[in-house]
């Protein structure tokens, strides 16, 4: 085979992957990411036998489409460590967060899930070491209640995600209520009223454990 045949095979192979990878950011964003295959390859208007050929398997087109957003959860997460008041860099981290997952089907179901060996989980684990420096920082500044754990902020993740499941269609800024309300509880207690104590917090082996039953049972 000639070399400007190898690159015309080469050029081909690259469009492909490219109309596949934008066909599934469209289809996980409205269908999350059990959308199966056969759609994917359908809208990108290859054959299903191509999409496997770039993507050996659904983690790996997972991969491709979420890593972006991984970087971009990382992004917000060291940016609020920087904001000038700690608790508007941790309110601002934990609207931003509810936010893409309101914007994105995928993303709700991919920031509460692991994918265990996959790239994802690096750039997971810098973003949540970030939330955990801001949640000292708004802690140490009183600002925050002393109680609350990065794994907190997975709960509210996973309760964010259970109402868009919901709410999606028919009330899709309920999610913004549901923020405000768990805010207004995150706040340190005013003098004239001590915030309650928590029940205890899970650890982060069980949230790890949590996130990926939901995964394996989606």
């Amino acid at each position: 085979m000639d070399a400007c045949k190898r690159r015309g095979l080469r050029k081909d192979a690259e469009i492909n992957r490219e109309r596949i990878v934008a066909a599934a950011r469209v289809a996980f964003r409205e269908g999350g990411l059990d959308v199966p295959l056969e759609e994917i390859a359908r809208r990108a208007e290859v054959n299903i036998a191509t999409l496997y050929r770039r993507f050996p398997d659904r983690e790996a087109l997972i991969e491709a489409i979420l890593a972006d957003r991984m970087t971009e959860f990382v992004e917000a997460a060291e940016a609020a460590e920087l904001a000038g008041d700690p608790w508007e860099g941790f309110a601002g981290l934990v609207e931003h967060i509810c936010g893409m997952q309101a914007a994105d089907q995928g993303v709700t179901e991919g920031l509460t899930s692991c994918f265990p060996g996959a790239a994802l989980e690096s750039p997971r684990a810098r973003a949540l070491a970030a939330v955990d420096r801001v949640i000292e920082r708004a802690r140490r500044s009183g600002t925050l209640r002393a109680d609350f754990t990065g794994q907190d902020l997975m709960l509210i993740m996973m309760a964010n995600a259970g109402v868009l499941g919901s709410t999606r269609c028919a009330a899709p800024e309920a999610w913004r209520r549901l923020i405000g309300l768990i805010l207004d509880a995150c706040r340190a207690g005013r003098a004239d009223r001590a915030a309650p104590p928590l029940p205890p917090a899970p650890s982060a082996e069980d949230m790890r454990n949590a996130m990926l039953t939901a995964r394996l049972h989606r």
